[in-house]
């Protein structure tokens, strides 16, 4: 976070791409089983009666970044559009989550077909389908950003202007409403979500859900912002999700394309917890399956260090002066992968659009110059990036 502290950014990706309980949904359709993408390293399936274990699948978070185990109902085979397959987001429960929660008898779950997006694949009954698939992410039917897809950046402004000629509206989340959404896709505009995930910002709609026990210490020229225990092992990690999970169905249900979660490198800073590199990587990547899980794409933002790891977790990156910092070099595992990559420069470190766009083009980056404050009162994108590209 090296730009404004923003609590929800929208992008409205045009076209392809671009930087807790997950409600009870567990009905007799058995839903679409999550991603099957692993994480909690106990099978996330219906494990009390009947239907095959969810597969933890390879490449999952860790053995604690996934879901609560027994927490929600709606599990791997039997959950609706809530859990994700394997642990997901706590909803997605290891003991109870399966048949004799969701199904419609005590020996099945449903099938959970195959494991993507948020379809009502399956049926109740019968012998409980599978809910695999391995590694990071499976086929969702989310948006996948394309690659140069153009982007445009405003956290202060509800409306924004919607003129903007980009593929892509990145933007805050509380304070666009469903119609803003609407009316950019009117205009053939993906937008994506903007969401604070690694940080506490008083004032938020939900700031009072959060515990005293999650608040670490301040984010560093932002008064009154603070981190997030997004440890493990932390007392209330699974409240964490909880919160997360339902600031992203705040972006589902407002038909955002896709979320932007800020701060998702505590480790790197001082937090005020003793946050490893390992727990940051548990944790971003619950937050890129939990993501899917709902049918959106999720862009990376910050912890470059461990980009090779995560780039199969999430569907593009945004990066804050990858120029400035001489870091554009961090995002070439996403443009190897044809997955968007944008790089926002920033007119008040003495930035032009002559100093880097060069640099940005060659390097298959959608970059463009803003001011720190994202308030929409400057935007200078590269010249060749103009036009729309999703």
């Amino acid at each position: 976070m090296r730009g404004p502290s923003i609590a929800v950014l929208l992008v409205v990706l045009q076209g392809c791409s671009a930087d807790g309980n997950a409600g009870n949904f567990g009905g007799s359709t058995g839903g679409s089983g999550g991603l099957g993408t692993g994480g909690s390293g106990v099978t996330g399936g219906a494990q009390g009666s009947g239907g095959a274990p969810g597969g933890a699948g390879a490449g999952g978070a860790t053995s604690s970044a996934g879901g609560v185990a027994g927490n929600g109902n709606g599990g791997a085979s039997s959950g609706g559009i809530g859990g994700v397959s394997t642990g997901g987001a706590s909803n997605g429960g290891a003991s109870n989550g399966g048949a004799s929660t969701g199904g419609t008898s005590s020996s099945t779950g449903g099938a959970s077909s195959n494991g993507g997006g948020t379809g009502t694949g399956g049926t109740s009954g019968g012998t409980g389908g599978t809910s695999g698939g391995t590694g990071g992410t499976s086929s969702g039917t989310w948006w996948k950003p394309a690659k140069n897809a153009t982007f445009y950046w405003d956290l202060q402004n509800a409306p924004p202007d919607n003129t903007r000629n980009v593929g892509a509206y990145d933007i805050d989340g509380w304070g666009n409403d469903a119609q803003e959404v609407s009316t950019l896709h009117a205009k053939g505009i993906k937008v994506v979500c903007y969401m604070d995930a690694g940080t506490y910002e008083p004032g938020r709609p939900d700031s009072g859900d959060f515990p005293a026990t999650l608040k670490g210490a301040d984010v560093q020229g932002w008064p009154g912002e603070v981190w997030l225990d997004v440890r493990q092992s932390g007392p209330n990690y699974a409240k964490l999700q909880s919160i997360m999970l339902a600031r992203f169905q705040v972006c589902q249900q407002k038909g955002f394309d896709a979320v932007e979660p800020d701060n998702i490198d505590s480790y790197e800073n001082d937090p005020g917890f003793n946050t490893t590199a390992a727990d940051q990587l548990a944790y971003n990547e619950w937050l890129a399956t939990t993501v899917h899980g709902l049918g959106l794409a999720i862009f990376q933002k910050n912890d470059l260090d461990q980009v090779q790891t995560l780039e199969p977790y999430f569907d593009g990156i945004l990066d804050e002066e990858c120029n400035k910092y001489s870091e554009c070099d961090a995002l070439a595992p996403y443009t190897a992968a044809g997955k968007a990559a944008w790089d926002a420069e920033y007119t008040d470190d003495g930035e032009t659009t002559g100093m880097f766009c060069n640099a940005d083009v060659s390097a298959n980056i959608a970059g463009a110059l803003f001011n720190l404050d994202l308030d929409g009162s400057l935007f200078e994108p590269c010249p060749n990036d103009v036009g729309l590209f999703n």
